[in-house]
C-alpha cells in the first residue's frame, strides 16, 4: 500500500497520441492508467499530434465519461518532440507520469513511483524495468532492463539509452530546466537525460517490471535504414559537442549504434540482442 504522502500527491499522466495509432490498443491503455490503478492521476493529459481517426476520438470521449482526461490539440502533425513539449507544459502537476499510447501500465505502477518520489525529494526522475510483448499481454518475448542508481544511469548512458522512456515519473521543473522536450527523431527522450544528468539531476530506475511495452513484429524494421544511421550519427555528434561522451566514445558508439543501422534486418537482429544480454 501506498502511504498518505504519496496519495496526498497529485500528479498528471502525458500521454500523446496520432491518428495512426491502433484505436483498441489506445483504449486499452488508457484503461490501465486510470481503471486497473492502485493509486490514480489527478488528470490524464493526451496530445493529439495532429488531428485523429474518428475510432480514435470516440475512444478519448469514451474514456473522458469516467476520468480526468484533458486534450491538447495541435492542428498538424508535428512529432514527439513538440507533442510532449507541449503536453508537459499543459500539464498542471509537478509530478508527471510518461506513457505510451499502446502500452500497459502495472496497477501498481503509480503507486510505488509516485510514493518513492514523494519520500525522495532529492531524486528528479524515476523510471522502471519492462516486459516487452507483440501482440499478447500474455505472451512477452523480452525483457529491458536498466541500471538503478544514478551514477550507474550515467555511465550506462554514454552507450545506450538508460531509461524506458514509458516507464518514466518526474518532476516538471527538473524537466524544463533542462531544455523541456526538444525534437529529435527517435531519441527525444535520450537526449532529455542527457541533458539533465548534464544538469545535476538525479535518477533512479526501480528493478521492477511496471510496464508490458508492446513492440511489435516490426521493431527492428523501424530502427534500420539510412534515416535512422543519419539520426544516430547526429545524436552522437551531439553527445560529443556537448562533452557527454569524449572523442574515444563518439567513434565507438558509431561503431555500434550508428553503422549497424545499415545492416540487413538478421544483422542489425544479431547486433540488438548482443548488446541487450
Amino acid at each position: 500500500m501506498s502511504s498518505n504522502l504519496s496519495r496526498n500527491k497529485p500528479f498528471s499522466v502525458l500521454l500523446p497520441v496520432y491518428f495512426k495509432e491502433n484505436p483498441e490498443y489506445f483504449s486499452n491503455t488508457l484503461f490501465s492508467i486510470w481503471e486497473s490503478q492502485n493509486l490514480k492521476p489527478t488528470e490524464i493529459v493526451i496530445v493529439k499530434d495532429g488531428p485523429l481517426t474518428k475510432e480514435l476520438d470516440e475512444v478519448i470521449i469514451s474514456h473522458s465519461r469516467i476520468a480526468p482526461i484533458k486534450c491538447i490539440s495541435l492542428e498538424k502533425n508535428y512529432g514527439l518532440g513538440i507533442a510532449l513539449a507541449k503536453g508537459l507544459e499543459a500539464c498542471t502537476n509537478e509530478i508527471i507520469a510518461r506513457m505510451d499510447s499502446d502500452d500497459i501500465a502495472q496497477p501498481d505502477r503509480f503507486e510505488k513511483q509516485v510514493n518513492f518520489l514523494a519520500n525522495h525529494p532529492e531524486c528528479d526522475i524515476i523510471g522502471s524495468n519492462i516486459a516487452e510483448f507483440n501482440q499478447s499481454e500474455q505472451d512477452v518475448v523480452s525483457y529491458r532492463n536498466v541500471p538503478e542508481q544514478t551514477d550507474e544511469i550515467a555511465s550506462f548512458a554514454k552507450r545506450r539509452n538508460p531509461m524506458n522512456h514509458m516507464s518514466v515519473v518526474f518532476r516538471k521543473q527538473a524537466v524544463i530546466d533542462a531544455g523541456n522536450y526538444i525534437p529529435f527523431s527517435g531519441y527525444e527522450d535520450y537526449y532529455l537525460w542527457i541533458r539533465m544528468l548534464q544538469n545535476g539531476s538525479k535518477f533512479y530506475n526501480i528493478q521492477e517490471n511496471l510496464i508490458l511495452a508492446r513492440i511489435g513484429n516490426d521493431m527492428l524494421a523501424r530502427r534500420q535504414g539510412k534515416k535512422f544511421f543519419i539520426q544516430e550519427f547526429k545524436l552522437q555528434k551531439e553527445f560529443y559537442r556537448i562533452g557527454f561522451i569524449n572523442q574515444f566514445g563518439y567513434m565507438v558508439n558509431l561503431c555500434l549504434r550508428a553503422i549497424p543501422r545499415l545492416f540487413p534486418i538478421w544483422g542489425l537482429k544479431y547486433i540488438y540482442k548482443t548488446i541487450r544480454k
